[in-house]
This record gives structure tokens, C-alpha cells and sequence, in this order.
């Protein structure tokens, strides 16, 4: 399981065999069990995340309710960027929807890596703009997608999160009531059923 994590940096640039077994000789593994919050708001974010396994719900609290806007599953990363990089408390939560086991980066573990291989801090960067990049995607989305546009296209580049997470969740996270995400979800069920062959007279 660990060598995800090194196959995901290859994905972004080559490594070599010193450099993928430096990877694999920092890394701290963390089994985290399902409800266990790796972030509260009002924390200031010391630690990154890459997920092995597992779910992770990002989560603000608004007039006492939950709004999830985030969920990152196998081979994403989980952090709180703004809060990390100004060393501000967080405004949201980050909680294991599921058991989860996640690689616990930190900016010393990290600087050590710099100083013993300086081509991972060029690495380390195309990685943030990747996340940042995929953010950015789903925010525009957010702004300009209708609720059943952000369904589809949740089903169509993530078909495998709609049954991994709670309706409510899932309804939060598109922008609805858990009402209106089954009236979307019959409202496609029905678009998309096949029309019924007429029999010949």
C-alpha cells in the first residue's frame, strides 16, 4: 500500500530507484478509524495527507449545520492550504468518513527530503498546483453549474464516491436538500430509461 504514494509521484515526474526508496523510508503511516477528525476549525493546519485508503469529508459548520464540500478519496491529498501556507486557524473540518489510512506529511519531513534530493521541491510544487488546479474546477463548478449539472458530472469523474457516502452528505455537497438530490437522481433515473418497444397491432 505504501508504494502508492511513490507511484503517484512518478505519475508526475520520473523517479529514481534512491529517490523512490528515500520516499518510502520518510513516510508515517496513520490508520484512522471512521469519525476520527484530522482537522478542527479553529486549528492551524501543521499536517498534509495522502490517502491510501480510505474517505476524508471536508465540512464547514453554517448556522449549526453541516455543509460538506469536499471528499477525497485513494490518491488525493487532504489539506487545509490557505490555513498551512499563512499559519491561520482553519475555517472548516476534515473527518474519515470511512476507516482510513493516510501518509502524515509535515513541513520538517518534508524539508529533509529538499535537502537530501532538491529536484522533489519542483516535484512538491507540480503536485500543489495540481491540487490547487482541481479545487479551482470544482469551485468554478460550483458557481456556474446547476445542482443536477454538478450530479452528472460527480457521476461521470467520480462514479464510485455516490456509493461510498450518505445521501445527506452527497446533497450538501452538490448544493441541495437531501429532498431535491432524489428528486435529480429520478428526474436523470427516468430521462435515461430506455424507451419501451410498441407491439404491432
Amino acid at each position: 500500500m505504501k508504494h502508492k504514494l511513490v507511484d503517484y509521484f512518478r505519475r508526475i515526474s520520473p523517479l529514481s530507484d534512491e529517490e523512490a526508496q528515500a520516499i518510502l523510508d520518510s513516510m508515517v503511516v496513520k490508520t484512522c478509524p471512521k469519525g476520527t477528525h484530522l482537522l478542527m476549525a479553529g486549528q492551524v493546519c501543521t499536517e498534509a495527507y495522502f490517502v491510501l485508503q480510505g474517505c476524508v469529508r471536508q465540512y464547514y459548520v453554517v448556522d449549526g449545520e453541516e455543509r460538506s464540500n469536499g471528499f477525497f478519496t485513494e490518491d488525493e491529498w487532504v489539506l487545509s492550504i490557505q490555513s498551512m501556507m499563512n499559519q491561520t486557524p482553519a475555517d472548516h473540518f476534515l473527518v474519515c468518513a470511512e476507516d482510513t489510512t493516510v501518509v502524515v506529511g509535515t513541513e520538517q519531513r518534508e524539508g529533509d527530503l529538499y535537502r537530501r534530493f532538491p529536484r522533489f521541491e519542483s516535484i512538491s510544487r507540480m503536485v500543489m498546483q495540481k491540487v490547487l488546479a482541481e479545487q479551482q474546477e470544482w469551485f468554478a463548478s460550483y458557481l456556474t453549474d446547476t445542482p443536477e449539472q454538478r450530479y452528472l458530472k460527480l457521476s461521470k469523474t467520480r462514479p464510485g464516491i455516490l456509493q461510498r457516502i450518505p445521501q445527506y452528505q452527497l446533497a450538501s455537497y452538490i448544493g441541495v436538500k437531501p429532498e431535491s438530490l432524489s428528486r435529480i437522481r429520478k428526474r436523470i433515473a427516468t430521462r435515461d430509461k430506455p424507451a419501451t418497444p410498441q407491439r404491432k397491432a
